[in-house]
């Protein structure tokens, strides 16, 4: 199965709900979070300085 150009081109790049750092593709080492049902994405540096709320599974807002 091939995914449509025109469906990738126009889909919403993905950036770090912290600090807006834009992702270039599918980042594969960014953290994502599901919080009130919709997904966060957070770039390496901001997922390394919270990693203890983050395990703690604290919503992001409490950082």
């Amino acid at each position: 199965m091939q995914l449509d150009p025109e469906a990738t081109e126009t889909a919403t790049p993905i950036t770090c709900a912290r600090c807006g750092t834009a992702a270039d593709g599918t980042p594969p080492t960014w953290t994502c979070s599901v919080e009130n049902g919709s997904r966060r994405y957070f770039c390496d540096d901001c997922a390394r300085a919270n990693i203890r709320a983050i395990e703690g599974r604290l919503d992001s807002s409490w950082w």
